[in-house]
């Protein structure tokens, strides 16, 4: 059997760990496909007769997959599925894999690194002292006491569960929207499950914790920014994809929103000479290193490997997440 990992051509990274993982005793056939846009067709050649894929943020749409001759399974090094076009890939018989769960504790502390660096203006001092060489407490102006504040947390799984949790030991008051969430589970947690709307018009912080699907695609356009009477804090460290750019840019332009902080955009490789929301000093960014342990590390790297293996071998119950539930009724 063939095991192929795929990469993007702007983005190589080192697999030898996932490498690893892949039992010897299989007798497997490992390769690498890089993703070219500019040369396809050598990318199809690798991949199409391949048993087995592993990815990350290299996308499979149906033409993609059409071009897989006899793939059982796809796994991606991720806890979203967003690349993956899963109907499709579940009408031709291919078990699509995600992790269930490796970074919620550093999701949800970066989550609230980016909450309380905007809050106290940490970087605007760390500006002030580093670059000007000031020594002034005014340079950072209008900072609220967090304590009391009301956070909305958009997505109530674990990652926005673990976040709730942090910032109730701050003080604050935690409201959640998510319709797939019951009442009675949120109030385990101390949380008030409320419509959109009331979460919207209410909380000082908005943290989004969804997975990205067709349904939550720009979620967050101009039309939700206005209705956001506090003019709060936006937190994304899910998916970049959920938040109209060009839409937060004019919400932060015409203060709508006090600042975001940002681990992933709407690319997962944007230029970073041209970003709108590069520069600005109420706009934190990282590079969508929300999940980067050497723990979390490890475990995505094992339990992607892992959930290939548990396919490959007609184990799919096995598997920690099979996404679009190939395999799991035989």
């Amino acid at each position: 059997m063939k095991v192929v990992f795929t990469q993007d051509a702007s983005a190589i990274r080192d697999i030898t760990r996932e490498k690893s993982f892949l039992p010897a005793d299989m007798g497997l056939t490992i390769a690498e496909a890089v993703y070219d846009p500019n040369n396809l067709e050598a990318y199809y050649a690798e991949i199409e007769d391949a048993d087995g894929i592993i990815t990350d943020y290299v996308e499979f749409r149906s033409a993609d997959i059409d071009r897989l001759k006899k793939c059982k399974a796809i796994s991606i090094q991720a806890t979203g599925y967003n690349v993956v076009d899963v109907d499709y890939a579940k009408e031709r018989g291919i078990a699509v894999c995600a992790i269930a769960e490796y970074c919620t504790q550093e999701v949800a502390d970066h989550a609230m690194a980016l909450m309380l660096a905007l809050q106290r203006g940490i970087t605007i001092y760390h500006d002030s002292v580093q670059l000007k060489k000031e020594w002034n407490f005014a340079a950072m102006s209008g900072v609220e006491r967090i304590e009391g504040q009301q956070i909305g947390i958009v997505g109530f799984g674990k990652i926005g569960q673990a976040v709730g949790k942090r910032a109730q030991a701050f003080g604050m008051q935690v409201v959640a929207y998510d319709p797939y969430i019951s009442a009675e589970a949120a109030e385990k947690q101390h949380v008030k499950l409320v419509d959109l709307d009331t979460l919207l018009t209410t909380s000082d912080v908005i943290s989004i914790h969804m997975n990205l699907t067709k349904e939550n695609t720009a979620f967050f356009t101009l039309d939700v920014f206005k209705k956001m009477v506090k003019k709060p804090f936006i937190i994304n460290v899910a998916r970049g994809a959920m938040i109209d750019e060009k839409d937060l840019v004019t919400a932060l332009d015409t203060n709508l929103v006090r600042g975001a902080g940002l681990d992933v955009l709407e690319s997962e490789y944007p230029d970073m000479k041209t970003c709108p929301l590069v520069g600005r000093p109420n706009v934190i960014l990282t590079p969508h290193s929300a999940f980067y342990s050497k723990t979390a590390e490890f475990l995505s790297a094992k339990i992607t490997v892992e959930n290939l293996v548990k396919c490959l071998k007609g184990n799919f119950k096995g598997a920690a997440r099979v996404v679009n539930d190939v395999g799991l009724y035989i």
